[in-house]
């Protein structure tokens, strides 16, 4: 049996390596897309940090207040006049800075004891354009604050009347998981390579051997049916495992392109989170293949296999969806449902943590019953399949 179940996985993955159009489409898809979302990520965030650094504000009247344009100097920042068809500008996308409109005699009305208007211009369908929006906000708000400061100064009222008590806020998160709140989507793009590395190689050695009726001779071959099926599960899930390893190791030279050195400070993820990231999945991997050749296996032709496998694939990447929607909310359930344990795992190898062994073997346990049922129902039905 042994012989028979290594003679079938040298078969299959030789034939998943044939198969190079398939293969390069699942390494673009599968190890290529995390790192290029990742680089895309970095050029947002790096945009929105140069709004918020820029040292120019533009202003719609430059003559309407100068006692605003005096304060933004005093900022250290280089007061501009907007250009005349500013509002259009912002509209078509052309001016991604915002920019603080304020109506005419805007010091005349603030001196009589009227609320003059101050308007923020910005358009939020340019992400990085919101950034520049709230610091001119808070340039607004902190004129507001000082004027009013003054006008009580004025009148001899202490300012402590206005500010009966003193707020502050620290933030005591660590650097490392104020970084897996950026990189959070980064576990599951690796999540997705299994998955979808699995699915593809499922597909092809089961439905796609039976539409191509190459099935038929190999179980006419002495090698027992369990044989059979250990050998296909075994190369299906070799090539899942070789895609996360690629996918994961691919995360690492990619942080030496992103532009944000905000981003790049709080990235955490070397060759041990790499490494710690495949023996999670590991047993994730096995499981998958299992159920997938269990779905495909009962398909009369690959398409309808396909349309069957698509739902494993979808609730495998939901899974995840749990943790999104309340990340700190980590129940004790959660490391018996597969996906989502490996998510939750990876979550806390991205923090910094040690890896949480008692969790992962409760997962592996559960990927483990999963297989053994799996291939077991493979086993009964693959005679059946030609």
């Amino acid at each position: 049996m042994m012989r028979g179940t290594l003679a079938v996985f040298r078969k299959e993955v030789i034939d998943a390596l044939r198969d190079r159009r398939t293969l390069i489409a699942i390494l673009i898809s599968s190890v290529a897309m995390g790192p290029f979302i990742l680089l895309l990520l970095s050029g947002l965030i790096s945009s929105m940090e140069r709004q918020v650094e820029s040292k120019t504000v533009l202003v719609s009247s430059l003559t309407a207040s100068p006692r605003l344009v005096n304060y933004l100097q005093r900022q250290n920042l280089l007061v501009e006049e907007a250009p005349p068809d500013f509002e259009q500008q912002i509209r078509s996308g052309t001016l991604e800075r915002p920019v603080i409109e304020i109506e005419e005699g805007f010091d005349e009305r603030l001196a009589d004891g009227l609320r003059p208007k101050a308007t923020v211009l910005t358009n939020s369908d340019h992400k990085a354009a919101v950034a520049g929006a709230q610091r001119a906000e808070r340039l607004l708000h902190g004129f507001e604050r000082e004027t009013g400061l003054l006008g009580l100064a004025a009148t001899g009222v202490s300012r402590d009347l206005l500010q009966p008590i003193e707020v502050d806020d620290i933030d005591l998160a660590s650097r490392s998981p104020v970084g897996a709140q950026f990189t959070s989507m980064l576990p599951y793009f690796i999540l997705m390579a299994v998955v979808y590395g699995a699915l593809t190689a499922a597909l092809d050695t089961t439905a796609g051997e039976r539409e191509r009726r190459s099935l038929e001779p190999l179980l006419m071959t002495p090698a027992s049916s369990w044989a059979l099926v250990l050998g296909k599960w075994g190369a299906i899930t070799a090539v899942a495992m070789a895609i996360t390893v690629l996918s994961s190791l691919s995360f690492v030279p990619s942080q030496w392109l992103v532009q944000s050195e905000t981003l790049s400070a709080l990235i955490q993820f070397g060759l041990r989170e790499a490494l710690s990231f495949v023996v999670i999945l590991i047993p994730l991997g096995g499981a998958l293949a299992s159920l997938l050749m269990a779905v495909a296996i009962r398909g009369k032709t690959f398409r309808e296999a396909q349309s069957t496998s698509t739902f494993v694939g979808l609730g495998a990447s939901l899974m995840p969806a749990i943790s999104f929607l309340n990340p700190s909310a980590e129940a004790a359930w959660h490391e018996w449902v597969p996906a989502l344990a490996q998510f939750q795992i990876m979550g806390r190898v991205m923090k910094g943590e040690a890896l949480p062994w008692g969790s992962l073997g409760i997962s592996t346990l559960v990927c483990g019953l999963i297989v053994a049922a799996c291939l077991a129902s493979v086993a009964r039905q693959i005679r059946k399949a030609v």
